[in-house]
């Protein structure tokens, strides 16, 4: 779905994703935007967006909005890199945009698929020529997934993706456990809201979130969120107990 949103005074623009494109990049709250139209047409609402930008008098988009993944995302491929001429914060929508395209380096040939997305993005880097373009390591990428020597289990899990990205970010050197439980709670009042309204968007976003969450709040105390959940696993599955009202209650001896 794509939303046609409007910041009064300041902007109209689209979005698959309210609350990365608006709340969280922009910094812009529910009620200091409006939704002026929702599709499942690109394009319409592309059309419709420049329509509209023109009718309240904002500055027009020179690309429609249709239009700027096609132009994009032409991989620029090098023997050490590939970069993608869009920044980080625009990449996963844009190589969401693009499953299946297929680029070739001097040593490698790559296909996106789904499951790189995630390696990708803990993994992309700013182009110290351009702040609107960012790129990964040829290597790096085949290693990860395109190297047949390789065992499966050799490729990094979301858990490990996880801890690349809050790695690279500083989460881990300049963060603590309180940050990250005050963080925790942010995203549960989110989720709470999320199934409040029943907004299936945002209820995996917030499910996402807290699953970051908690993986770096084990990590910054020593542990591996793996082994917690095995824990809690271990534990659980000998419980015994009955449904009541909605809720499993445990046997109790």
């Amino acid at each position: 779905m794509y939303y046609l949103y409007h910041i009064p005074g300041k902007k109209i623009g689209v979005t698959r994703n309210l609350r990365t494109r608006v709340t969280l990049m922009q910094g812009y709250k529910e009620g200091e935007y409006e939704v002026l139209e929702q599709s499942d047409d690109i394009d319409y609402i592309s059309d419709r967006e420049i329509e509209l930008q023109k009718s309240y008098g904002y500055k027009r988009d020179r690309t429609l909005y249709k239009n700027l993944f096609k132009l994009n995302m032409k991989v620029n491929p090098t023997e050490q890199t590939s970069t993608f001429p869009v920044p980080i914060n625009k990449l996963k929508g844009n190589l969401l945009d693009n499953l299946g395209m297929e680029w070739k380096t001097p040593d490698y040939s790559f296909k996106l698929e789904k499951e790189h997305i995630p390696w990708i993005l803990a993994n992309a880097r700013t182009s110290m020529f351009n702040n609107n373009r960012s790129y990964i390591y040829n290597k790096a990428f085949y290693e990860a997934f395109f190297n047949p020597v390789h065992d499966p289990k050799d490729i990094p899990d979301r858990f490990d993706l996880i801890r690349f990205w809050a790695q690279d970010r500083g989460i881990y050197a300049k963060g603590n456990s309180t940050t990250q439980y005050v963080k925790l709670m942010e995203e549960a009042g989110e989720l709470a809201k999320a199934l409040l309204n029943n907004d299936r968007a945002e209820i995996v976003d917030a499910i996402g979130d807290i699953a970051v969450v908690l993986t770096n709040l084990a990590e910054l105390e020593g542990l591996k969120i793996e082994d917690c959940i095995d824990t809690a696993y271990n534990v659980i599955a000998r419980r015994k107990g009955k449904m009541i009202n909605g809720t499993f209650v445990k046997q109790t001896l």
